[in-house]
């Protein structure tokens, strides 16, 4: 069989979704054919710190909203479901890919990229890593319902556009150092679009970042500033959003959780992954 023919075969096709009611409104999925690699999702930290269920939450979108096939989830640290033993448990066919790995992460993390890179390659079955689930524009939406849940930007259900802001400014707090905020910066110009408000980005491991950003915002004159979270829960710097809104007197919107726009992504980077596998 030619790798050409292998690959149509192997690929998921597209099916057309009808559309949903609500906010969010289904589009185009993926429908995996039965022996299509397992999809895992990488979780940063162990198994059963808070924010964990919301990987099993995704997991499940994933699978009913995307791909029609369990996802797995797999913890980045301790022993208890690893993405190490998570891989292990997968069957092979011959030599066929086995598992995908998509990390769950809104951007590149040096420390959990490394960390997924390491379980991949010492994997007893044939594993690739896709690429995190952002920067993408899809990631911005979800911030900005986040900040529309918390009352800091209102959303036309119909356009997802903001027609009122309750907030004149939006501080994007992301993990990690100078190279995470250079990446977050992508989804905060997309943000900045969506709410017609300026966007600063600043990291939520240096207090000294959100201050500045803050008073980038109050030169660039917004009166009212909101803290929006650019994570999903799980990451430990999930601890740090209240701390960081309160160093500069500001609400905060949620952490992004088990958002649609999420479990969309998730399928994305997986059908990508398989892509550029395939054509090896």
């Amino acid at each position: 069989m030619s790798p050409e023919s292998q690959a149509s075969e192997a690929l998921p096709s597209r099916r057309r979704r009808t559309p949903r009611g609500g906010r969010h409104r289904g589009d185009e999925s993926f429908l995996l054919p039965p022996g299509s690699p397992t999809l895992v999702l990488a979780v940063p930290g162990p198994a059963r710190r808070v924010g964990t269920d919301l990987a099993a939450e995704l997991a499940r979108l994933v699978e009913l909203e995307h791909t029609g096939q369990p996802a797995h989830v797999a913890h980045l640290e301790g022993d208890e479901a690893s993405l190490h033993a998570v891989l292990a448990g997968i069957r092979q066919q011959g030599d066929e890919l086995a598992a995908v790995v998509v990390p769950l992460s809104t951007g590149p993390d040096p420390a959990l990229d490394a960390a997924v890179r390491a379980a991949v390659a010492a994997s007893p079955v044939r594993t690739v890593a896709a690429e995190p689930l952002g920067p993408h524009p899809l990631i911005a939406e979800a911030l900005h319902d986040r900040l529309a849940d918390a009352g800091l930007a209102r959303a036309d259900r119909i356009r997802l556009m903001t027609m009122v802001t309750a907030a004149s400014g939006v501080i994007v707090a992301t993990p990690g150092g100078a190279a995470a905020v250079r990446q977050a910066e992508v989804t905060g110009v997309l943000l900045a679009s969506r709410l017609a408000a300026p966007v600063f980005t600043a990291s939520l491991n240096d207090e000294a970042s959100v201050k500045a950003a803050y008073e980038q915002l109050r030169a660039a004159g917004a009166a009212s500033i909101a803290v929006a979270p650019h994570l999903i829960g799980p990451e430990p710097e999930a601890a740090l959003i209240a701390a960081a809104a309160a160093t500069v007197g500001s609400a905060h919107s949620a952490p992004l959780g088990a958002h649609p726009a999420l479990a969309r992504l998730a399928a994305l980077r997986y059908v990508e992954a398989l892509s550029t596998a395939l054509a090896d």
